[in-house]
């Protein structure tokens, strides 16, 4: 792993175009389209496998999905994505067991500076395009539900048994078991055993 790499996965500014990073994400975008292109299910664990080798048992995509680069996210047992699940894991992201994920569900953990002049490439005195990016890693607990569209920013963790709302902005840190809604998301509610469903199981 080169300086640069571990200056990515330590938050810390970095240059995404360096020849490691663009190797490793074209590597992982390449097993991206393999796995969007075929239904067969043992293809499917090969490349998630490969992919993704801190995952856990009977994890399920129905896909597409998105890694930016996979080896950077790790995912624990029974976890559920529906299709379009995009990762941006440029920093580490931490996925707890038994988690679900609603359609279309983003989580992010690169951002780029505010200020225009440190955002816009740059070619330095060899030539070479510098971009400067930098990214928070992103931890979700254990039975974490997810509707449909949110978007988890950079720096945020989420806590066990939480549901997040469909069309959320999670921006900040969400306890465990509660309810979160929103732009941003807010915790408007603890779950209890009155959510408990009566006639299950049958």
């Amino acid at each position: 792993m080169d300086e640069n790499t571990k200056k990515m996965l330590a938050g810390k500014p970095y240059n995404p175009r360096s020849k490691e990073l663009v190797a490793l994400q074209k590597m992982a975008h390449q097993l991206d389209r393999q796995y969007n292109q075929t239904d067969d299910e043992d293809e499917r664990l090969a490349i998630i496998d490969q992919l993704l080798p801190n995952h856990g048992q009977h994890v399920y995509f129905a896909g597409p999905i998105h890694f930016d680069y996979g080896r950077f996210t790790t995912i624990g047992n029974d976890t559920f994505a529906n299709f379009n699940l995009t990762v941006l894991d440029s920093c580490p992201v931490i996925i707890g067991d038994h988690c679900m994920f609603g359609p279309n569900v983003t989580i992010v953990t690169a951002t780029h500076p505010l200020l225009a002049d440190q955002r816009n490439p740059h070619v330095d005195n060899n030539g070479n395009v510098q971009i400067a990016e930098y990214a928070s890693p992103v931890t979700i607990g254990d039975n974490v539900w997810f509707g449909a569209n949110v978007t988890v920013l950079p720096g945020v963790t989420i806590g066990d048994n939480a549901v997040i709302g469909a069309g959320a902005v999670v921006s900040r840190d969400i306890p465990a078991n509660c309810v979160a809604v929103g732009v941003p998301a807010k915790d408007i509610r603890e779950i209890t055993e009155a959510d408990r469903l009566a006639d299950w199981p049958y």
